[in-house]
């Protein structure tokens, strides 16, 4: 069975912290050239989330309260590849709250946890939160970022266990919470607006990642998922599954491509370059923060995107 990009990230975690559990304190230079900063931040509740989605709804909730730690933040890099370090090892050794996605996407956060001996940090396990379970016989899509049902109640358990770690400022956790959440609720009305006008079309995709947000706009994804899968997980897709996918560009048998932007491959560019062709609408989407974007301006980017992909 092939690996998943998840599990490789886990296993390059794993490899990083058996390197990790062997380095010793900082020099006590460093340790005096750092010690006014982190004077100033004590009074803050140290945070780490293993994405910058997740880091930026933390502090939308948490403000000038919290110092957040995102773990992984570039938007030019596929999440899957990433390798835990040093300074990621060190942060959550400091942690009172730890915001992870789960369901295999980020496994070295708790392994990480686990060997820096920070057993008092509060976890927030965002797939945990949002009940999802995998389909009988399929597979968990573990993007729940893309649920704005999901990230509402993430938002709460955020502002509870801020309010744990900070009990002074309790209220202010739970008010910014109710603020953000009222924020979501303009993205789910424009995916029932999509629903209203277009539920029941056809869409492709490269990756699950978005689909959340497309089966909420009431789309209905036509993309074998022998090739989503496989290139979500890093595998070469079958010439029979391939030509199939490629079929649903050259035949038209779908308004638009919803694809991941951040990972790309052979296959699915030659996806990319069939809808294209075809003039099918194409709506890039991403797994973490597109430079200079929150996550509430991020979202209504993509909602608004598919959208208008739907209306050409």
């Amino acid at each position: 069975m092939p690996m998943s990009p998840s599990r490789r990230l886990a296993l390059l975690a794993a490899a990083s912290v058996a390197l990790l559990t062997g380095c010793g304190s900082s020099s006590s230079s460093s340790t005096s050239a750092s010690a006014s900063p982190a004077a100033a931040a004590s009074s803050k509740v140290d945070v780490v989330a293993s994405t910058d989605v997740w880091g930026d709804v933390t502090e939308q909730i948490g403000g000038d309260k919290v110092a957040v730690t995102s773990i992984i933040s570039d938007p030019d890099q596929d999440p899957h590849s990433y390798e835990a370090n040093t300074q990621n090892q060190l942060a959550l050794s400091k942690a009172k709250v730890v915001v992870e996605n789960g369901g295999g996407y980020d496994d070295f956060v708790g392994r990480m946890l686990k060997s820096g001996g920070n057993s008092a940090a509060e976890v927030i396990n965002a797939v945990d939160v949002s009940g999802h379970t995998a389909p009988k016989g399929g597979e968990l899509n573990e993007h729940v970022w893309y649920d704005f049902p999901t990230v509402a109640k993430v938002a709460d358990r955020i502002a509870a266990a801020l309010g744990k770690a900070d009990p002074a400022n309790a209220t202010t956790y739970t008010k910014n919470a109710t603020a953000f959440k009222a924020k979501l609720s303009p993205l789910e009305a424009k995916e029932a607006d999509i629903k209203k006008r277009y539920g029941g079309e056809a869409i492709g995709i490269t990756e699950p990642v978005p689909l959340y947000m497309t089966e909420a706009s009431g789309l209905v994804n036509k993309t074998p998922e022998e090739f989503s899968e496989g290139i979500e997980e890093g595998t070469d897709v079958s010439p029979k599954v391939l030509q199939e996918t490629l079929a649903l560009y050259s035949g038209k048998q779908v308004k638009a491509l919803v694809y991941n932007a951040q990972t790309s491959g052979p296959q699915s560019e030659k996806v990319e370059d069939a809808a294209k062709a075809a003039g099918i609408a194409v709506v890039p989407v991403t797994e973490t923060l597109p430079s200079g974007k929150d996550y509430l301006s991020w979202m209504t980017g993509n909602v608004d995107a598919l959208a208008s992909a739907l209306a050409k």
